[in-house]
């Protein structure tokens, strides 16, 4: 358990280190150089730009709509990865059983601890990469997002609602709604499991606590545009695994009244 944690603390810390020290102060222009600037995060600047030229320079507005619009095209990604986290959750019991049988750690115990493991894989169809490979396409989409955001001078320099998009918001309001969406959102990823289930995929629990704080503490500090992206993407994301998730429920349901 400890290494896990201190693997997903790993993560996070190299996730920062890319999204919130590459060229961060640098501000993003047509005339900015570079694959990571030219082909990522200038378009993406553009757009946010554009968007709000058409709503009279509201660049909290435009923020909204792009953050939809890269969720709606990720969108057949995160299904796929909602849909692979739900069957690494149903087979999790099977799983276990698995590793107990084979505990042993000599060689040879190892090496058919890894063949039923994939027996089991493909038995019930379940690719345990399916879920990493949506989160590895969206990471630099989003980052990129992110830079956009934080390099586009005229975004810090207009007002949203009751906040400057350029400062962090006084009131904390909208680091709280990030927290709480995220939260949400990672509760309903593991709606449905069982107790054991839960204590199986330790990850997933850490998770439920670690990214909200996270979320919530990055959003007291930066300024509210970013803050703003996370909000809306996250209740964005929370209304996606309601609807994604139901019928999942009901065709589990299903097979197993035909079972």
């Amino acid at each position: 358990m400890r290494k896990k944690v201190l693997l997903f603390l790993t993560l996070v810390a190299v996730l920062v280190l890319l999204s919130g020290c590459t060229e961060v102060d640098q501000e993003i222009t047509s005339e900015s150089t570079g694959i990571w600037n030219q082909y990522f995060v200038y378009p993406l600047s553009w757009l946010i730009s554009y968007v709000a030229g058409v709503f009279n320079e509201n660049y909290g507005l435009s923020i909204v709509l792009v953050t939809i619009l890269i969720r709606l095209i990720l969108l057949p990604l995160n299904i796929k990865q909602l849909r692979s986290s739900k069957a690494m959750q149903a087979i999790q019991p099977q799983l276990q059983e698995v590793r107990k049988k084979y505990s042993s750690k000599d060689q040879k115990t190892q090496q058919k601890l890894q063949q039923e493991t994939m027996e089991l894989f493909q038995k019930n169809g379940v690719n345990p990469l399916a879920g990493c490979l949506p989160i590895v396409v969206q990471m630099p989409i989003l980052i990129a997002f992110y830079h956009a955001i934080m390099r586009t001078r005229e975004i810090g320099e207009h007002e949203f609602l009751w906040v400057q998009l350029g400062d962090p918001d006084p009131y904390y309001i909208l680091p709280i709604i990030a927290a709480v969406a995220t939260f949400a959102q990672q509760k309903l990823m593991m709606a449905g499991m069982s107790g054991t289930q839960n204590q199986m995929m330790p990850q997933m629990t850490m998770m439920l606590y670690i990214m909200p704080i996270m979320i919530g503490v990055f959003a007291v500090f930066f300024p509210s545009a970013l803050a703003l992206y996370w909000v809306v993407g996250n209740i964005f994301m929370v209304g996606q695994t309601l609807l994604v998730r139901n019928p999942m429920m009901k065709d589990a349901e299903t097979g197993g009244n035909k079972k």
